[in-house]
């Protein structure tokens, strides 16, 4: 059965009005402040050396709806690797380790996305460290999608996610008997939408956070105390 062409134009019409304005992909920019990455790598047996990285910059898209149309493009300042002790930073950043110098920048591109449930999936990308591209799978959890409290008041995502790599594929192989060949990664991440990309209801969930516009107390004038009376000269 066919619907009149004057009857099929409005439903049409309803049936986008209706579906709401956040169910498609939105993008996120990374918060490079609260984003930060954090690995712990035997030390001879000992202790596990944790050093982390701060600055990461990037885009994530993301649906909650739709996991699988999520992707993720990051960028890690090597260079800004810190285990707490300078010299230790510098060994670290040497050209038989990290190789800083020459390779300052470490990239994640995902490639796919494999849902588990409505707060955790396994992102798959290739991580590019020291010049060297391997694929990794980051264990993510979906921490909170909402708008962030203070002004601006933009529409923010957190995730934390983990891995498990080995140096050794990435051409990190010196100090075998000192270093350990497993990497745990944990990462913290913060992403939010640009100002341009506000979703309809951010604007209204502002003015409610930011109260009624009440009138400013008024400031009292501070007035000059009078000069203390002299006494007369004898």
């Amino acid at each position: 059965m066919r619907l009149p062409c004057q009857l099929f134009l409005p439903s049409v019409l309803l049936l986008g009005l209706g579906a709401p304005a956040w169910a498609a992909p939105a993008q996120y920019a990374l918060d490079p402040v609260h984003t930060r990455v954090q690995f712990a790598i035997d030390h001879a047996g000992f202790s596990k050396a944790i050093g982390t990285v701060s600055g990461s910059t990037g885009t994530i898209v993301f649906d909650p709806d739709d996991w699988s149309t999520a992707r993720v493009e990051v960028s890690i300042p090597i260079a800004r690797v810190d285990l707490g002790d300078a010299k230790w930073n510098q060994a670290t950043l040497a050209r038989n380790l990290l190789d800083g110098e020459r390779h300052p920048v470490a990239t994640f591109v995902s490639t796919r996305i494999e849902p588990i449930d409505a707060q955790r999936a396994i992102v798959h990308g290739n991580l590019t460290l020291r010049g060297e591209t391997r694929e990794v799978a980051l264990q993510v959890v979906l921490n909170a999608l909402k708008r962030y409290p203070l002004p601006p008041f933009r529409r923010t995502v957190g995730f934390s996610a983990t891995a498990l790599l080995s140096r050794a594929e990435f051409g990190i192989d010196a100090w075998k008997s000192v270093i350990g060949d497993a990497v745990e990664l944990r990462l913290e991440v913060e992403a939010s939408r640009s100002r341009g990309g506000a979703d309809a209801g951010d604007a209204a969930e502002a003015d409610e956070a930011a109260g009624p516009n009440l009138p400013a107390p008024e400031t009292p004038v501070e007035t000059t105390p009078a000069a203390p009376p002299t006494e007369p000269n004898p």
